[in-house]
């Protein structure tokens, strides 16, 4: 298998980039929310760790998944998918310092990904692959075994000295690497973790609020199309996955855009502005009600978060016996 795929500069791709460039610079130059920037990086890594396991066949909601981001205890596998994808998602814009892309990079990244689900996580194939359709008649033979390692140093190599522009880059290695599947299960999330890696390297991850997957997840069907092409010209494909960042990075610079600024409450833990929000839109609750809202969480942990909540200033306790009610505090004082 050789890796001489190319793209043609088509002026939709040229517009797609120019577009990018233009939005890129728009988000230099708003001003820096930190705390309400964090919450929706928060639920926009989650929707993208979400959107990357749906691409795969995951059945869950946004709404079925726990505000602390976590499966601990759960014998979901499908949360486990998407707890996994977030883990890894999380060390990638936690590392950019890791500026040159490696093998080991992406076997960590698979046995983050793989890990509970697979037992050979963190390893490439050493076995015979194929590709699928839906009526299982294979449509595509993946390299041999022996040929993994010295492909994906291959590959490797092109992403770092590439002197495409980011998203190109992003894009065309994507797709090489769906080609050259050089695991056993788990390529396409990989995939795009790689693309993530390489957008993020490139600033172009919108201070990480452009979700991409879920673009892929709602055109699924032509993005694994273009993936299945049995050509050299990967042109349709890196127009899709330009189309799919343009989409997703004006969605982010909105969210920026039209974001008032910051209140006390934006610098609150996602469990502890949930739980105010509730006291705040029934003005009194009880300890048992909330209990039944967050039925996962430990006694301890709620009584935890509501007594922060007291100590700074956004709730008051009513009452000291076990008919206690908690109502909103009208003056914030931090």
């Amino acid at each position: 298998m050789e890796l001489d795929y190319f793209y043609r500069k088509t002026p939709l791709i040229e517009k797609y980039l120019h577009n990018l460039d233009v939005l890129r610079k728009v988000v230099d130059l708003l001003p820096p929310l930190p705390h309400l920037e964090e919450n929706l990086r928060r639920k926009s890594l989650l929707k993208s760790a979400l959107y990357s396991a749906k691409i795969e066949g995951n059945r869950l909601k946004l709404d079925d998944l726990n505000a602390n981001y976590s499966y601990t205890n759960s014998q979901s596998l499908e949360k486990k998918e998407i707890y996994n994808i977030l883990h890894a998602a999380k060390k990638i814009y936690a590392e950019k310092s890791v500026s040159i892309l490696n093998a080991d990079f992406i076997l960590e990244l698979h046995q983050m990904v793989l890990k509970d689900i697979a037992p050979d996580a963190g390893n490439f194939r050493t076995e015979p692959s194929a590709i699928f359709n839906q009526a299982g008649v294979a449509i595509y033979m993946t390299p041999p075994p022996n040929k993994i390692k010295e492909l994906m140093n291959k590959l490797i190599k092109q992403v770092n000295n590439s002197r495409e522009p980011g998203p190109v880059n992003a894009a065309v290695s994507h797709f090489i690497f769906e080609k050259i599947h050089p695991f056993l299960d788990g390529n396409g999330r990989i995939g795009r973790l790689i693309s993530t890696y390489i957008l993020h390297k490139h600033d172009y991850s919108f201070r990480g609020l452009a979700s991409l997957e879920e673009y892929i997840n709602n055109n699924r069907q032509t993005y694994y199309d273009l993936l299945s092409l049995n050509q050299k010209d990967i042109t349709g494909f890196v127009e899709f996955f330009l189309e799919a960042l343009n989409n997703q990075a004006e969605l982010a610079v909105e969210s920026i855009k039209y974001t008032p600024s910051e209140k006390p409450e934006d610098t609150l833990l996602p469990r502890r502005r949930e739980i105010l929000e509730i006291i705040r839109d029934h003005q009194t609750v009880s300890f048992d009600s909330l209990r039944r809202r967050f039925y996962k969480i430990p006694d301890s942990t709620l009584h935890y978060d509501l007594k922060k909540l007291q100590e700074t200033g956004f709730i008051r306790k009513l009452g000291t016996t076990r008919g206690v009610l908690y109502t909103p505090k009208r003056e914030i004082e931090i």
